[in-house]
């Protein structure tokens, strides 16, 4: 599976935004809690959604593929989650087992999480502790990781709890396991995290309380609340259009529309940090879906420059520092990021598997513990190496941006695990003019 980009000087076109993975992952799991039956529009198709329905049907739903991107659920309602018969499989997904192990914590079942390699080595005591707090008991692997077995109770104990970093999945995992808690429990934020799951839940009828105070936010449900069967059309996912943005923007000759974008700010810290950095970004209204705005977005090629990116957007572009360091190694002067400890415990090693994939292209970059420091080519990235993915579908979509623009070409040494966010990737990177070819150059 072995790719390669090879430069192009125009990047153009006019796209539809893929479903957004974390309303996908949300649309399935609440669809499968409700009575009734949901009818869902635009969901995302990739590996990791369909774990997490594969996973809904094996808990006793009906989920059904009835079109493209579109599905329907009929929840358990009232009578609950049954015991599964096999293992509850999420691949690589770390949104999908963190989500479920908070559904299945307040059901009196038992049910083994397992994942892929990479999945298997990601932290889960980050939600299990929380859990743990509210009287679920569980087994695991050594560093409370998957395969784990997790036997829930439906007298779980409401909790009160500050997450020690900022995850929405923490949050999300707490407050639908809260949502079958006895009492209100409470989730306090010192810094504020996407919020799908709160207007989610209120759109599947939950009430969901949300105070903010500056940078911080407080959100608490009250527990044996009943969701209600819903008609949901999922918006189109920021993080995935990030890398047709950047694709635009770094182009000799970019201009690139995206359509039904999901605009949430606490998704739209790319988008903010690539203005900053003199990036061309347009927008214009066309409506909402699932509780969320809906947007046209338009970028075009830009001189960027090197910028400080603050800390305060770290939460809301979590997962696009990949593509952003392709735009600063691409601009002139110097790009810091800090404050993204949390990159340490995603797909990969977020932070080295950057800092590895710019090195190998010629780019000057130094690693620090919370981020890095990139002295960008002034439009001028060598290219030539050949990035190791780390079975990371962010970093191996990066690398193939980053070839489109480079002087040589940029090879990643596997590209199967871009199906698992992104399946059409490939092909509309190559409607737009990138020139994508399986090997390597």
């Amino acid at each position: 599976m072995m790719w390669t980009s090879h430069p192009v000087n125009k990047i153009t076109g006019t796209l539809r935004a893929p479903g957004d993975k974390s309303c996908s992952h949300r649309a399935l799991i609440l669809g499968g809690l409700a009575k009734g039956t949901s009818e869902i529009s635009g969901l995302l198709e990739g590996e990791d959604v369909l774990n997490t329905g594969r996973v809904m049907a094996a808990l006793g739903a009906e989920v059904d593929r009835v079109g493209e991107g579109a599905w329907r659920v009929t929840g358990v309602g009232s009578s609950g989650l049954k015991t599964p018969n096999i293992d509850l499989d999420f691949g690589n997904s770390g949104t999908g087992s963190r989500l479920m192990l908070g559904v299945v914590a307040g059901y009196p079942i038992k049910a083994r999480f397992v994942g892929d390699a990479s999945l298997s080595g990601r932290p889960m005591g980050r939600v299990l502790d929380p859990l743990q707090e509210m009287g679920i008991t569980y087994e695991a692997s050594a560093g409370k990781t998957l395969p784990l077995t997790l036997s829930g109770r439906s007298d779980l104990r409401a909790i009160q709890y500050q997450p020690p970093h900022a995850s929405a999945q923490v949050k999300s995992c707490i407050l639908l396991a809260g949502l079958n808690a006895d009492g209100e429990t409470v989730v306090r934020e010192s810094r504020i995290t996407r919020d799908h799951s709160e207007r989610m839940l209120r759109g599947f009828g939950a009430e969901v309380s949300t105070v903010r105070d500056g940078a911080a936010n407080v959100v608490s449900i009250r527990g044996g609340q009943k969701l209600t069967a819903q008609e949901t059309l999922v918006p189109g996912d920021p993080s995935s259009a990030a890398f047709l943005a950047a694709a635009a923007m770094i182009s000799e000759r970019g201009g690139v529309v995206v359509e039904g974008m999901m605009s949430n700010e606490t998704r739209d810290g790319f988008y903010r940090a690539a203005s900053l950095m003199g990036a061309h970004v347009g927008a214009e209204d066309v409506g909402d879906a699932a509780g969320e705005r809906l947007i046209d977005m338009s970028f075009e090629s830009a001189d960027l420059h090197g910028a400080e990116i603050p800390v305060d957007l770290v939460p809301s572009m979590i997962d696009e520092f990949p593509i952003l360091a392709v735009l600063a190694a691409h601009a002139a002067g110097v790009t810091v990021v800090k404050g993204a400890e949390e990159l340490r415990v995603k797909e990969s090693d977020r932070i080295s598997a950057v800092v590895n994939m710019l090195r190998v292209n010629g780019v000057q970059v130094e690693e620090t513990e919370d981020g890095f420091v990139v002295e960008g080519c002034d439009g001028a990235i060598p290219g030539g190496g050949l990035v190791e993915s780390h079975h990371d579908h962010r970093i191996a979509m990066s690398a193939l941006v980053m070839g489109t623009a480079s002087q040589k070409p940029v090879s990643i040494d596997d590209a199967s695990m871009i199906a698992t966010s992104y399946p059409d990737f490939m092909h509309h990177m190559q409607v737009l003019g990138a020139d994508l070819r399986s090997g390597q150059a």
